[in-house]
């Protein structure tokens, strides 16, 4: 007998398939057939929700970018938290699914998937601004930035920080990444005029990075 769920429900059902089978399998090789198989569908159903893979894809990384807004919404939101505590655990605090996307973020980076990457990157910007504005405006507040430009700031920090850090466009040496990151935490501190120190974390925080990697390689 046939089960027919609601549009959403349905759609949910292809996305979790496949995502994993892109992660099992690789975007690449995975096929719209392979999914199908999966959630049990014909193709009339797929198409009425996709119009390609790729767009199956889009879906599932906008999934991860949605999770890490709401959990930077709830962080934002907390009113025991001082606008650096804020900052720190909205940009440092493992989102949601962190190793799943990162795999899914290793699938993406190929070549042939450089726009939906590029898309990722401008999304997360556009929803995390309006957040990370409102933690700087409670800074102002608190006497803790100052800035005249608090939406500008946040978004230029965001570009600079989303695309210099990002793995799939530069593959920085640990040396390297721990002068940017020395030098991101400093002009993160200069803009906002906050005291010195305000976002070591950033340095010292990226600077475990390549010691944890050596020891999960080590495994």
């Amino acid at each position: 007998m046939r089960i027919t769920k609601e549009p959403e429900e349905r759609k949910t059902e292809i996305i979790d398939a496949a995502e994993e089978l892109f992660l099992t399998k690789g975007y690449s090789k995975t096929t719209i057939i392979d999914i199908l198989q999966k959630v049990g569908i014909a193709k009339g159903t797929f198409y009425y929700h996709f119009q390609s893979k790729e767009e199956v894809m889009d879906a599932i990384v906008m999934r991860f970018i949605n999770k890490g807004v709401e959990n930077a919404k709830v962080i934002a939101s907390n009113p025991d938290l001082t606008a650096p505590e804020k900052m720190f655990q909205i940009l440092m605090s493992p989102q949601p699914g962190t190793e799943n996307k990162q795999q899914m973020v290793d699938q993406f980076h190929q070549v042939n998937n450089a726009e939906m990457h590029q898309k990722s990157l401008v999304e997360t910007i556009l929803k995390l601004t309006p957040i990370l504005t409102a933690v700087i405006e409670q800074g102002i507040e608190e006497g803790v930035f100052k800035t005249s430009y608090p939406r500008e700031t946040v978004e230029f920090l965001l570009v600079s920080s989303q695309f210099l850090f990002d793995e799939g466009i530069f593959q920085w040496q640990p040396v390297e990444l721990m002068k940017k990151a020395a030098a991101f935490s400093s002009i993160m501190e200069n803009v906002l005029e906050a005291e010195k120190g305000t976002f070591s974390y950033i340095s010292e925080l990226l600077g475990k990075m390549p010691e944890k990697e050596k020891e999960e390689e080590g495994d």
